[in-house]
C-alpha cells in the first residue's frame, strides 16, 4: 500500500444548505459528490492547501475557519488510503465558479444523504445528518 494522502476539504455553508461539487466523469471516481478541497502538497501548511484549492477549483479567496473533524479512508480497490481533514469556511471573497467539476451545488443539509458520495466523506455526511459537527 502506498502512503496515505493528505487531504483538506471545505464545509462551505450557506443558511441549511451546504456547497458540494460532483467529480469530472474523467476523473477517478467520476460523477462522486465531495466537499470541495484537494491534496496537501509536499511542505504546505493544511489551511493554505485549502485556500489554493478553493481558487484553483472555485475561483474564490476563503477564509478557512475551525477544523471540524479528521476522518481516515482506505480505498480497500485502489490500494490507497487518505487522512481527510475537514474545514468551516467563515466567509469567501468572489463569486463562485465551476472550473473542474461535472456540478457545482448548494445542497439542504438535511437531504446530503441522499446523494452519492465518495465513501471517503460518508461518515461525515452521516455525522452532519444526525445534527453534528456544524
Amino acid at each position: 500500500m502506498t502512503a496515505e494522502k493528505l487531504v483538506v476539504a471545505a464545509l462551505i455553508r450557506r443558511g441549511d444548505e451546504l456547497l458540494i461539487c460532483q467529480r469530472a466523469a474523467h476523473k477517478p471516481l467520476p460523477l462522486k459528490w465531495e466537499f470541495p478541497g484537494g491534496k496537501v502538497e509536499p511542505g504546505e501548511e493544511t489551511r493554505a492547501a485549502l485556500v489554493r484549492e478553493l481558487d484553483e477549483e472555485l475561483g474564490i479567496a476563503a477564509e478557512i475557519g475551525r477544523e471540524v473533524t479528521t476522518l481516515h479512508h482506505v480505498y480497500r480497490k485502489d490500494a490507497f488510503s487518505v487522512e481527510l481533514r475537514f474545514f468551516m469556511v467563515e466567509s469567501f471573497h468572489g463569486t463562485i465558479e465551476n472550473r473542474i467539476f461535472a456540478d457545482v451545488r448548494w445542497g439542504k443539509i438535511a437531504k446530503l444523504a441522499e446523494y452519492d458520495f465518495l465513501e471517503a466523506d460518508l461518515e461525515l455526511v452521516r455525522q452532519i445528518a444526525a445534527g453534528g459537527v456544524l
